[in-house]
């Protein structure tokens, strides 16, 4: 059992998210690499009571080095966003015709991170599945994951991936009422999941992965938001979106790790502003 989830192959079979091989996911930058080739990141997060963690969210992709993120929120949150983050754009997510038109210019799609569970947020997610592309990746966070449990919307055609932690997948797994084992409702679901947790784990249609670092200095709030976002971030960048959250897992814990060697607790915009050292490393170590 793992996350009160049993797992078809046991945690020593699953393959290790380790340094060596996170290395080979982020590639050096080319000399004349421009934004528009390192990934626009749409971000459906934070009605007016949990901005903070739409602002999170927004951190970890921009903070993750995507070339473009926006996010779209409750219209409360945009001078908050605007102070603390200049580099990432907005949209005010009740203006349904703008965010429509703009859903074909990215590449990546996060939806949830302190959305609510309303009607508008319904509404939200709704509008989302309906117009993802098929060659879009969209990452379902938080909110989002218990609004899609409830099993009334449309499933996208696109890369799905779900983000959630062990009580959210107990809702999620609903959907797949007949199978036991994650691996099997990962199939159910047709789509990449994350679990987060101490030792967060990944299933694919493929491979199985289990992530090495993690620390309980990381238990505090909106440290989920800023991994979905850093996920996000690093879709587009890295040989494959896989890569991308395989990477984000891996980064999200090994900073907090190194951090709580020196602290008691570790924040996620402590997580997000070492990120881009780390990311600079990581891309130099890559063997010729």
């Amino acid at each position: 059992m793992a996350n009160k989830i049993q797992l078809k192959k046991g945690c020593d079979e699953m393959k290790k998210i380790t340094p060596k091989a996170v290395c080979s996911f982020i590639p050096k930058r080319e000399d004349e690499g421009y934004k528009n080739q390192y990934g626009k990141v749409l971000i459906i997060a934070g009605n007016e009571m949990y901005g903070g963690a739409a602002i999170l969210a927004a951190e970890g992709s921009v903070y993750s080095g995507a070339g473009l993120t926006t996010l779209a929120s409750h219209h409360v949150n945009r001078t908050s966003l605007h102070s603390r983050l200049p580099e990432c754009m907005f949209i005010d997510y009740a203006n349904r015709n703008q965010l429509k038109t703009l859903f074909a210019s990215f590449d990546t799609i996060l939806i949830g991170p302190g959305l609510g569970l309303d009607e508008e947020a319904h509404s939200l997610l709704e509008l989302t599945l309906q117009n993802v592309a098929q060659h879009q990746n969209l990452i379902i966070d938080g909110d989002g994951i218990t609004l899609y449990a409830k099993g009334d919307l449309q499933k996208p055609s696109c890369h799905l991936y779900f983000t959630p932690h062990a009580g959210e997948f107990e809702r999620l797994k609903k959907l797949a009422p007949d199978y036991a084992s994650m691996e099997e409702i990962q199939r159910t679901l047709d789509a990449t999941i994350v679990l987060k947790g101490h030792r967060t784990k990944v299933i694919t249609n493929a491979d199985s992965w289990q992530n090495i670092y993690g620390s309980p200095a990381m238990a505090t709030g909106g440290m989920g938001d800023m991994l979905a976002g850093i996920i996000a971030g690093l879709m587009k960048q890295t040989t494959n979106p896989l890569h991308g959250v395989l990477a984000g897992v891996f980064f999200h814990s090994y900073i907090g790790d190194i951090l709580a060697k020196k602290k008691f607790i570790v924040l996620p915009t402590e997580i997000s502003a070492a990120l881009p050292t780390y990311l600079k490393i990581f891309s130099e170590m890559q063997e010729d």
